[in-house]
């Protein structure tokens, strides 16, 4: 797929954009869209609008973040990024990250944050694997009601060190999530914020050797 990927510019991008943004999430309530305004904001004060557009010029994919600070350390947050369900298995994400990063290279940041499902297997091997970030804490009802997420710290300059391996965490599994029942959920989340809390860093989830059912998430401890 031949694709464009650059800051987008304009009214007409950023309203694009944010119709996209709605579509691929499936939200209908007007709270939840993102605003053109935003974006024209954000484009403007260090913040990243970044577009995959086709050989039509049609927008497939989307990301926006913005500067942010953490005891003195600067980092870029990745708010969100989406990709046209006809655009998906590209590599598009990929694209998309990777321009982000050279915005926030732009603004002295050394680090990029953002936050994603962690029963999501997909979303878990494209951060972790794909990109190499790390999870670094564990944020129960982060959107104020039944979202987990992990934040991840990815860093812009160099590759993920292997670390110290600690203890990790099995659950069970289908093709796209991990425990997919309420019982094996509740079990997931309570191991999982015991391993952050303990100092664990979340550094792959794959699948558990020799099964089709179960899934791994391997840990390493914080100070490796």
């Amino acid at each position: 797929m031949e694709l464009s990927v650059r800051a987008l510019d304009g009214l007409a991008e950023w309203t694009a954009a944010a119709r996209l943004y709605r579509s691929v999430f499936g939200y209908e309530q007007p709270e939840y869209g993102v605003s053109p305004r935003l974006l024209a904001a954000l484009r403007e004060n260090s913040g990243s609008v970044i577009g995959a557009l086709g050989p039509s010029g049609v927008l497939v994919g989307f990301c926006f973040g913005f500067s942010a600070v953490d005891g003195g350390e600067l980092y870029h947050y990745s708010q969100a990024a989406v990709v046209a369900p006809a655009a998906q298995g590209f590599g598009v994400g990929r694209l998309l990250k990777q321009a982000q990063a050279e915005v926030a290279r732009g603004t002295g940041a050394r680090t990029m944050r953002w936050t994603f499902d962690p029963y999501a297997l997909r979303n878990a091997h494209f951060n972790l694997a794909v990109l190499g970030a790390t999870g670094v804490r564990f944020l129960p009802g982060y959107y104020g009601d039944d979202t987990d997420r992990v934040l991840v710290s990815w860093d812009l300059w160099h590759a993920r060190k292997t670390g110290v391996p600690s203890p990790a965490v099995e659950a069970p599994a289908d093709q796209r999530f991990a425990a997919p029942s309420l019982s094996d959920r509740a079990r997931l989340r309570a191991a999982l914020q015991e391993r952050f809390a303990s100092g664990g860093r979340l550094v792959g989830v794959t699948r558990a050797p020799g099964s089709t059912d179960r899934v791994v998430y391997a840990f390493e401890s914080a100070d490796s």
